[in-house]
C-alpha cells in the first residue's frame, strides 16, 4: 500500500497481515480523489470504519486542512496510528479509536462540520448506514453543500436518502461502488 499522489506521494504504508481488513483499492482509492477534486483542497474530511488509514493519509496528501478518522478494530487502530507517525501528520489526521456509532453519537468528538464524509463499511453492514444517518443530530456533521461517499459491494443496494444527504450518483469499479450523495439539493460534480 502507498500514498498515490500529494505531498506524501510513494511513501508505503504499513498494510495488514491478515484478511480480517478490506483496504481500498489503490484503484478505488485514486477514483474517490479524482470524482471529489478540488472539493478536497483545504476540506475538513471524515473518514468512518478507517482501516489502515490510507484514504485520510491520502486526503492530507492532497490538499485536505484536517482529516478525523474512526475505527474500532485494535489492530487496525495499531497500523493507522503508526502510517499517521510515519507520514508525520499526527497534527493534521486525528484518530478516534472507536466504534463508529458511538463517535456518531457524540459531537463534542467531531472536529467537524465536514466537508467530505466517506464511509468504507464492512459490506454486510452497508445496510446499516440508514440507521446511523437517520439520527437528527447527524445532520450537524456536515458543513453546507457537504458530500458523503459510502464505498459499498456493486450488488448492494443503497437508499436514495441517508439521513439528511441525498444520493446524488454512483460510480462503479468491478466489484466496488462510490455512492455519492449531498447534503443540499445541490446537483453540482
Amino acid at each position: 500500500m502507498r500514498v498515490i499522489a500529494g505531498t506524501h506521494r510513494g511513501r508505503r504504508l504499513h498494510g495488514p497481515r491478515a484478511h480480517a481488513l478490506r483496504p481500498t483499492s489503490d484503484r478505488v482509492r485514486e477514483a474517490l480523489f479524482s470524482i471529489v477534486g478540488q472539493r478536497l483542497m483545504h476540506c475538513r474530511f471524515l473518514d468512518l470504519y478507517a482501516g489502515t488509514g490510507a484514504v485520510g493519509i491520502e486526503a492530507i496528501s492532497r490538499g485536505a486542512d484536517h482529516v478525523t478518522s474512526v475505527e474500532s478494530d485494535r489492530e487496525a487502530v495499531k497500523l493507522l496510528q503508526g502510517n499517521v507517525q510515519l507520514c508525520r501528520i499526527d497534527h493534521e489526521l486525528a484518530v478516534r479509536s472507536q466504534p463508529v456509532e458511538r463517535f456518531l453519537r457524540h459531537p463534542e468528538q467531531w472536529d467537524g462540520p465536514y466537508d467530505i464524509v466517506f464511509a468504507d463499511p464492512p459490506y454486510a453492514e452497508t445496510s446499516r448506514l440508514s440507521v446511523l444517518f437517520g439520527e437528527p443530530l447527524i445532520a450537524a456533521l456536515f458543513a453546507a453543500d457537504a458530500w458523503l461517499i459510502v464505498e459499498h459491494a456493486t450488488k448492494s443496494t443503497v437508499p436514495s436518502m441517508l439521513g439528511s444527504t441525498r444520493l446524488q450518483r454512483q460510480y462503479h469499479y468491478g466489484d466496488t461502488t462510490l455512492s455519492r450523495y449531498s447534503h443540499t439539493n445541490s446537483d453540482s460534480p
